[in-house]
């Protein structure tokens, strides 16, 4: 907007718009009369366009590239460095020894190198990830079609201002929040809003609140006299009143509130933080005591201040990390992408690291852990049951099969209940879900089914399997499919979607599923339907709740000359009432014909309301055919009112639901055995959620029952936190419902990841420790709310990320278990070489320099892209306050550490000390030890790195040269550099200060790698044995090295929240 959103008239100007009939709106405006006729004119236009802005949202304020470098370098580690880089250059310009000048300015070349990689890295990373986001953005409508002048005209959208009359047709993006003056057959898809996919129908009349609700209270869905900026005209056209623009629509309301909020630095950033400052006052105190130890106690620098200054800094050259922020980064990186190329991009690189520690992962229900496309599960006859495999890909009749036992009896919950109450807490509930009118179009009204079990049996009672018109087991042919559900296409205005898909489908999505179960049973829908053309139709209308369609008899339908076929499709208690005749075991023809059984249609549909299907009936008959005209637009009473009163036939019960995701199945199970719950969040009814939770696996002995929004609300603090911990499923739920899911998760010391697609959902997703937003079905303001998004929309990617997020924390401790001892050891090789007075340091401060860099991007390198280890789903999640450096971690680099340092300095005292170089000159014997003591320490790296491949599992096994192609290729660079180094005339003696080894110099350095691979492997095998007898080697309970504190957790409703009271979950 041109003005702060709190400076635009616009704030004090809205006012309950559903509630105020089409004049009342215009004149609350202050408009003309005539405007649905005339609209604004273009000097009211241009004078509201100056007065409330442009219909534009308020843009989160970018980040600049300095900005982003400041973040990257703003570290402490990277501080030392600085400071090292500046001595060494004071150092290179005050000297005038060649050598020291040569090796500072290489120091300074080095360390400025290293932190320019570093930060390119990170912007780099930062960059794809915000442009992986971007990508995705495309909701808000382009131009508009608008009334100026009386005229209709096209204008950019962000011209529009509030008082414009906007024209709305099918497939119409809606350019800002509308007052519906004029509808035709209009719905619009409110995805953008809330993720619901099925289209809410509209109406113009002002609308009443509810008993005990205020106007702001309605709930969007409720409102169907409004249209919303940013949701889809999915059916029919319409016109509307421009009431709000930009950020004072509602979908920019809520964009404020997320653009609003901060964001959270994750745990391992702070552990780093705290790394550094601790190696920070680690390196002060090395350097000071080598400064004392050269100065005081050695003879080569006694007494010698500059001399022992420089030897000092060769220390904090070697004790600082140069390379550990790139691989950390590069960890983080690579997560990154290995998660991209499986659905799921991160957006900001730390937020990889909270994936390993969720414990809870609260999902939504529809297109996440369920396909998104509603199916027909079952279908039922007077005679038997058959059951779809809505999974199939091949368009074939036995994807049908005859299956008595199918959904043959309730499900456990209903079984003493009576049919009202199995409709009131399932999908064939005429109150929808919650805030939405139902996306079932043939709802139940009333069903009086028998709450006495035995009753409810003997009436589902199947008849003695005749082999009519297949045997149980066997599938059905093409032609009794096609016949049998030859209602369902025909009698419908439905457009199947590209390969019996969603794309470019067109209709309600309950008979959409019979359209697709016909196409992949082998039907040809078009030849069908031109086979049987349609002579006269009876339109739906949701008073009645069917459809009607006269046609021309096909083939298949076994009709009598003189006769026309009439095929009725609708409410399922309904068509029982208006049903004479049964067809038996679903075949056409009066010599199938049977006397209805009542009971035993009405057990059945309580039977499949209960395991939460969308119930559909069909029936047929045959009329004269001179009982209709071509083209008639008949009335519900050739229905419902005809002299004969019962007269249809009833074909059978289409079952219909939205089937979990095959995937789905399998990652809850390996989730549930890594120790994360699963729970489902959702807006559908009670036995829907709960059904799709068996299905699921969610549902069990332990997690046996759903709870509702509803009574949810109804709960104190205390108790959704008890609530939270006994459920996984939440039927009913709103967008409160799901914030306050995750406080009392979080105040129950759970790591909770949240999934969202609608606006609604961000407040909760950015309350979450892990949001997940979806990348299909999703909106632009949700994403933005989230720290990963799913490009597929699948569940089993989360559970994929998840595993990833523990191999970057297992990989992190990896990498600081590589590259601490090197750093380590070389500092404390010049300090321990100083204490057993060696004529000058095991290495100098250029091999320092290169090993540091070398050995973190070789070998630190692979420990940040090692794959997960055999096992990793098998162990709980993380402890809340787990430190990277737990005791046994410590115990290992203080060991590797150890064992390097003494190596290191062993061997260079062997060199000087050992007598088998006595004859040497003083120069070339302190050039051997220099040599092997490079040598010793980059040749133990490579086994410090072997062993470390593997935080439990042996590394005395073949697999250690397996798996990671990394290894080897880091092993074959290290090795052959150093090779190279060390004999390379000048490059060893000039830059290194070293010269070629002799075959004893290699029997050092060899001996040397077996000792601390051999060392390490040993303490690992020691670990094992601990853990199997029962301790705690993962510190997993022990405080040491934690924080040890529980999260506390503020249970308020997030600033800002109570907008969500206009909005519901309809997932």
């Amino acid at each position: 907007m041109g003005t702060h959103p709190s400076e635009n008239p616009q704030a004090s100007e809205q006012a309950p718009w559903h509630t105020l009939s089409i004049e009342e709106s215009i004149a609350k405006m202050g408009l003309k009369s005539d405007l649905q006729k005339q609209g604004l004119s273009v000097d009211e236009a241009a004078s509201r366009l100056s007065k409330y802005g442009p219909n534009k949202m308020t843009e989160k304020e970018k980040v600049t590239i300095w900005q982003r470098i400041w973040h990257q370098i703003n570290n402490v580690l990277v501080y030392v460095l600085i400071t090292v880089a500046v001595v060494s250059l004071v150092q290179a310009v005050t000297t005038d020894n060649s050598n020291t000048r040569f090796t500072a300015w290489f120091q300074v070349a080095l360390i400025v190198s290293v932190i320019t990689l570093n930060t390119w890295i990170g912007i780099y990373q930062e960059g794809n990830a915000e442009k992986a986001a971007d990508a995705l953005k495309n909701m808000l409508s382009t131009d508009a079609r608008v009334i100026r002048g009386g005229k209709e005209i096209m204008i950019p959208a962000g011209d529009i201002v509030p008082g414009d009359i906007c024209l709305l047709g099918l497939g119409d993006k809606i350019p800002a929040d509308l007052r519906l003056c004029s509808v035709s057959n209009m719905a619009t898809g409110e995805a953008a809003l809330t993720g619901e996919s099925v289209p809410i129908d509209k109406v113009t009349e002002a609308l009443s609140p509810p008993d005990g609700l205020d106007p702001e209270q309605v709930p969007l869905g409720d409102r169907k006299n409004m249209a919303y900026s940013a949701t889809l005209v999915a059916q029919g056209s319409g016109m509307g009143i421009a009431i709000a623009t930009g950020d004072f629509t509602q979908i920019g309301t809520i964009n404020r509130l997320v653009n609003n909020t901060e964001t959270i630095k994750t745990d391992v950033l702070k552990q780093i933080d705290q790394v550094s400052k601790y190696l920070f006052v680690c390196i002060c105190t090395m350097c000071t005591a080598t400064f004392l130890t050269a100065f005081f106690y050695t003879d080569t620098y006694s007494g010698d201040a500059l001399g022992s200054v420089n030897i000092a800094l060769v220390t904090a050259v070697a004790m600082v990390p140069e390379g550990l922020e790139a691989i950390v980064t590069l960890t983080y990186s690579y997560a990154v992408k290995v998660m991209a190329s499986q659905n799921a991009i991160v957006r900001a690189l730390p937020a990889v690291e909270t994936l390993g520690s969720v414990t809870v992962i609260c999902s939504d229900k529809t297109g996440t852990l369920t396909q998104n496309i509603m199916s027909l599960t079952a279908f039922v006859t007077s005679n038997a049951r058959y059951k779809n495999n809505v999974d199939a890909t091949d368009r074939v009749p036995v994807n049908f099969v005859r299956d008595d036992t199918y959904l043959a009896s309730r499900a456990q919950h209903d079984m003493k209940k009576t049919g009202k109450d199995i409709v009131a807490d399932g999908p064939n509930n005429p109150a929808g879900r919650r805030g939405h009118n139902p996306s079932n179009h043939f709802t139940v009204d009333s069903l009086h089914a028998t709450d006495n079990p035995d009753e409810a049996a003997a009436n589902a009672a199947l008849p003695p399997d005749d082999g009519f018109p297949v045997k149980n087991g066997e599938s059905p042919s093409r032609e009794w499919i096609q016949s049998a559900l030859s209602c369902g296409v025909l009698c419908s205005k439905c457009v199947l979607g590209e390969g019996g898909g969603r794309a470019g489908e067109i209709g309600n999505p309950t008979e959409l599923s019979i359209l697709r179960a016909s196409y992949f049973a082998g039907i040809d829908i078009e030849e069908l339907k031109n086979d049987a053309p349609i002579v006269a139709e009876v339109p739906f209308s949701s008073d009645y709740k069917f459809m009607a369609t006269v046609h021309e008899p096909a083939k298949v339908d076994n009709c009598p000359d003189g006769k026309y076929v009439c095929f009725v499709k609708g409410a399922p208690d309904r068509m029982v009432k208006l049903c004479k005749y049964q067809a038996k075991g679903g075949v056409a023809g009066d010599e199938n014909l049977e006397d209805i059984n009542e009971n035993y249609w009405i057990e059945q549909i309580a039977i499949l309301s209960s395991h939460g299907l969308r119930v559909l009936g069909l029936c047929r008959t045959t009329i004269d055919k001179d009982s209709v005209k071509a083209g008639d637009q008949l009335g519900p009473e050739f229905v419902n009112g005809r002299p004969e009163g019962k007269w249809l036939t009833m074909v059978g019960l289409c079952a219909i639901m939205d089937p979990p995701r095959p995937e789905c199945v399998q990652a809850i199970k390996e989730a549930r055995g890594a120790g994360v719950r699963v729970a489902m969040i959702t807006g559908d009814h009670k036995d829907t959620a709960t059904a799709i939770g068996h299905m699921l696996g969610i549902v069990d002995e332990k997690y046996s029952e759903a709870v509702t929004g509803p009574e949810l609300d109804a709960m104190s603090d205390e108790e959704i936190r008890k609530c939270v911990m006994t459920h996984n499923v939440f039927a009913r739920a709103s967008p409160q419902n799901k914030i306050r899911i995750v406080k009392a998760l979080q105040a129950e010391g759970q790591v909770s990841s949240m999934t969202g697609d609608g606006v609604n959902d961000a407040p909760a997703l950015k309350a979450a420790n892990m949001g997940v937003a979806m990348g299909k079905e999703g909106t632009d303001v949700a994403r933005e709310a989230s720290e990963m998004i799913l490009a597929d929309d699948n569940f089993a990617t989360i559970v994929y990320a998840v595993k990833q997020g523990r191999v970057v924390w297992d990989n992190l401790r990896k990498v600081l278990l590589v590259n601490t001892p090197i750093n380590n050891s070389q500092g404390l090789s010049v300090l321990f070489g100083l204490l057993v007075k060696l004529p000058q340091t095991p290495i100098s401060a250029i091999q320092i320099l290169y090993s540091n860099f070398i050995c973190a991007v070789t070998l630190g390198f692979v420990c940040a892209i090692e794959p997960a280890e055999d096992g990793i789903m098998e162990l709980p999640p993380r402890r809340v306050g787990k430190r990277l450096i737990g005791r046994f971690l410590f115990l290992r680099i203080v060991l590797g550490t150890v064992l390097l340092t003494g190596c290191v300095v062993g061997s260079a005292s062997i060199i000087e000390y050992g007598g088998r170089y006595d004859d040497w000159s003083v120069e070339e014997r302190e050039r051997m030890m220099r040599g092997v003591a490079f040598n010793v320490l980059d040749f133990g790296a490579i086994s410090v790195m072997l062993s470390a491949r593997f935080a439990y599992n042996s590394s005395i096994h073949p697999r250690v040269f397996q798996g990671n192609p990394a290894a080897v290729f880091s092993i074959a660079i290290v090795a052959v550099l150093q090779v190279f180094l060390s004999y390379v005339p000048g490059l060893n003696s000039f830059v290194f200060s070293m010269r070629g080894m002799d075959g004893f110099g290699w029997g050092l350095t060899f001996a040397s790698m077996v000792i601390v691979f051999i060392a390490m492997e040993s303490e690992k095998a020691i670990r094992r044995h601990l853990k199997a007898q029962g301790a705690d080697t993962d510190d997993r309970e022990t405080p040491f090295f934690t924080d040890g504190k529980a999260p506390e957790v503020d249970m308020k409703m997030p600033k800002g929240a109570s907008k969500l009271n206009l909005q519901e979950l309809n997932h």
